[in-house]
């Protein structure tokens, strides 16, 4: 069974920091959880501390993560970070303050259903930048801001962008130039005023650091650096953000000097995933983990020792190669690893994978 240690002190540090950094830069954040997949003691730990009064909101993209933050802290004010699903109406007016909209269709069940509580639902409207995820097309975005503003039990806080995280569109000047004077535009044709403008998550960082990001950005949605403390266009460290906030560690079931080459008729029975062996010595010593493809893709794991290499994986146990240094480590020893965003993701919804504060 795998081990994922959480520094959480580490991580309170980073968003006390951030706190700082947005103030002094006259942008907004919200904090968003969902690698954490609702894990109540997680979220107890971070969502308590003092720091957290001083953020926006809190962004997550499942409802029942959100209903998990609610019960935390009734205070919170919380933000549903995808375009919700019709069927979901409901929850999202009980759970959510906020939503991130990209369908006129969905936004009028949400007033609807505000109403039936007397609420007024706040929305984000999401806007296509050219990631090719959510967000109306840019030559449909005043049309579609004035059919929101007939509904009563609305109100349209801001404007927002997703780039980044499907085709990996960097934010540029240019692209978020644009997002801020479409709110120009829309506060001069309707007369309103639009708090938001939502310039995407963690990748916008870079932008902010080199001084680039346009003065009527002022409001991000950071999750990874928060966590990680990472610059995500250059893989550095995010100013003065720690970056020893996880370690995940497998304990090692079997130790032995064996061949590189696989013995006998081999057919496309196997579910284990390996690397190219025909380029590896004849022999090396290799280390089983506890741990398989059914708790975290390895390929989102680095190993801390850089000696240690994958060799092979399959649903509940991981092979390495362990170079020329056998001597670290023996039967229930550990091999630790640093895991990425992505594998954090995974090992929280593993039931198998034991998890530790320090």
């Amino acid at each position: 069974m795998g081990t994922l240690k959480i520094n959480v002190k580490n991580i309170i540090g980073n968003i006390r920091k951030l706190n700082k950094y947005f103030y002094d830069q006259n942008v907004e954040w919200s904090l968003i959880t969902k690698m954490f997949g609702g894990d109540k003691e997680v979220l107890e730990k971070i969502l308590v501390d003092e720091s957290i009064k001083k953020i926006h909101s809190i962004g997550d993209a499942r409802i029942s993560n959100l209903r998990t933050i609610k019960k935390i802290n009734p205070e919170l004010v919380t933000m549903y970070i995808k375009p919700p699903a019709v069927n979901q109406v409901p929850n999202i007016i009980k759970y959510a303050d906020i939503s991130m909209n990209s369908s006129y269709e969905t936004i009028a069940e949400l007033n609807k259903e505000a109403k039936k509580y007397g609420k007024v639902h706040r929305v984000i409207v999401m806007i296509e930048m050219g990631e090719l995820r959510e967000g109306i097309l840019r030559e449909n975005i005043v049309d579609f801001y004035q059919r929101i503003f007939e509904l009563e039990n609305i109100s349209v806080i801001g404007l927002g962008t997703n780039l980044g995280c499907m085709y990996g569109i960097e934010p540029t000047y240019d692209k978020l130039i644009q997002l801020s004077l479409f709110r120009l535009l829309l506060e001069e044709k309707f007369k309103r005023k639009i708090e938001l403008i939502s310039g995407g998550s963690s990748i916008t960082l870079s932008l902010l650091k080199q001084n680039r990001l346009p003065k009527g950005i002022n409001h991000l949605r950071i999750g990874e650096t928060a966590f990680f403390g990472k610059d995500l266009i250059t893989g550095k460290q995010f100013k003065n953000l720690s970056q020893n906030t996880f370690d995940f560690s497998a304990e090692i079931l079997e130790l032995e000097w064996k061949s590189n080459q696989p013995d006998g008729v081999q057919s496309d029975a196997s579910i284990g995933h390996t690397v190219d062996y025909e380029k590896l010595p004849l022999e090396s010593w290799r280390a089983i983990a506890d741990f398989g493809v059914m708790d975290v893709d390895v390929n989102d794991l680095t190993p801390k020792d850089k000696d240690v290499k994958f060799f092979g994986t399959t649903s509940d146990m991981t092979v390495y190669t362990l170079g020329e240094n056998k001597k670290k480590y023996k039967v229930g020893g550990k091999i630790h690893f640093n895991p990425n965003y992505m594998a954090i993701a995974r090992l929280m919804n593993s039931r198998y994978v034991t998890r530790e504060f320090v």
